[in-house]
């Protein structure tokens, strides 16, 4: 498969998730004109990344219930940033959402020394602090908007859920829960790298993630939804069982009596 091929492959698997999980999305997200593409281009100095072009022509005017509570990720936010000078062009980073949380705003940017996947990873910073304090959040944006739709419009209606992590070997964690995950008859919605794993069934629901350039690479956080308590204990435990993997619960929702 050609990279063009596996580009536009990737854009309709994602594009096919969050229209299917994200109630009314269709008739509520808003892109924004090649011209505007263009500016923002222009600001980045060099081509965006595929996925983050097709974001911007579906959804860079409105996300619809897409939208995050404190981030704006719309074009004209991030255009305004540059012109009224709270964001400077830089080589490596390119602002991608800004952040009106009044405690303590990180906005969100690209950085572009770590392009992959026809998209580039996400991490945080003040949005005119030192270059070198980030707060890496998803190797891609692509699979932080996947994350975030599932975990909000699928998982988190589930009537039983929890939260934890999985220890294991880095270059092994990803492959024994993937394992596991498809003899339990769950499928992956949309391809991703090692440090998210998405995982859908008709009575539950999966989504892990590592945080990227981490010195805890052996770790991945997890949230599982489900119909049943019944139903989250057995998934666990095959994981448990069959995998190399250390499971641990850090909290149910509802608790458990």
């Amino acid at each position: 498969m050609s990279a063009q091929e596996q580009e536009k492959e990737l854009v309709a698997s994602v594009e096919a998730l969050l229209l299917r999980v994200v109630p009314g999305l269709a008739e509520q997200w808003q892109g924004v004109t090649p011209d505007a593409i263009a500016h923002i281009e222009q600001l980045a100095g060099r081509p965006l990344p595929h996925f983050y072009r097709w974001f911007l022509a579906h959804m860079g005017q409105g996300m619809g219930a897409l939208t995050f509570p404190t981030l704006d990720f719309s074009a004209r936010r991030v255009i305004e940033c540059y012109t009224e000078r709270l964001v400077e062009p830089h080589p490596r980073f390119l602002l991608i959402a800004d952040d009106s949380d009044e405690m303590m705003p990180l906005p969100l940017f690209y950085d572009f020394d770590a392009q992959t996947r026809a998209d580039a990873l996400v991490t945080a910073r003040e949005a005119r602090g030192d270059e070198d304090e980030l707060y890496d959040r998803f190797e891609t944006l692509h699979e932080m908007l996947s994350w975030g739709a599932l975990y909000r419009f699928r998982l988190s209606k589930m009537p039983q859920t929890c939260t934890g992590t999985f220890r294991g070997e880095p270059s092994d964690i990803q492959v024994f829960i993937e394992r596991v995950m498809d003899s339990l008859g769950f499928s992956k919605p949309i391809s991703t790298g090692s440090l998210c794993g998405l995982y859908e069934r008709a009575d539950a629901v999966m989504i892990c993630k590592g945080i990227p350039r981490h010195e805890f690479n052996d770790v991945r956080s997890f949230n599982l939804g489900g119909a049943s308590p019944g139903v989250l204990r057995k998934i666990l435990g095959e994981l448990a069982m069959v995998s190399a993997l250390e499971v641990k619960v850090a909290e149910w929702s509802p608790a458990l009596a």
